[in-house]
């Protein structure tokens, strides 16, 4: 699929449709789980689904429609919890039930919206809180003199 877009288009063109491509087969997998009744009662889900489907996005550096293991060695570095080889493919296997190397978008989603508590998805959530917090300071920081030091 790739080789025939790099013929026709290159540089931005090519990413362009290559992520609209996905956009629109993560789109068919969110209706899949918008109309599976094992989720109906799930609060919010097209919002989640939607959230998921574009930190999914994110984090696909192939546009393969699988975050692989460099792909989720850079996530954890990004979210700022870098994580050993062995301890990815550690969340990698416990994802996907030890079936694959990647983690299909159908896998991340069942994960985030599953009762268990995956390494990943706990990494996930926490990030999420984080960007919730107020926002930082802009600037320097106050001048403080030797008394207001703990």
């Amino acid at each position: 699929m790739s080789v025939a877009l790099s013929n026709r288009f290159q540089g931005g063109k090519a990413f362009g449709l290559l992520k609209a491509q996905q956009e629109k087969r993560l789109a068919e997998i969110n209706r899949e789980f918008l109309c599976d009744q094992k989720y109906s009662d799930e609060e919010n889900l097209p919002e989640k689904l939607a959230a998921f489907k574009e930190k999914y996005m994110e984090f696909d550096l192939n546009n393969e429609g699988e975050i692989d293991l460099m792909s989720l060695k850079r996530m954890m570095e990004k979210l700022g919890v870098p994580k050993t080889h062995l301890e990815m493919k550690k969340m990698i296997s416990e994802v996907t039930g030890g079936v694959s190397d990647t983690i299909s978008y159908r896998d991340f989603v069942n994960m985030m919206l599953g009762k268990r508590s995956a390494v990943l998805k706990l990494v996930m959530m926490f990030e999420g809180k984080a960007n919730e917090s107020g926002p930082k300071p802009a600037g320097p920081p106050p001048e403080r003199d030797i008394s207001s030091l703990p």
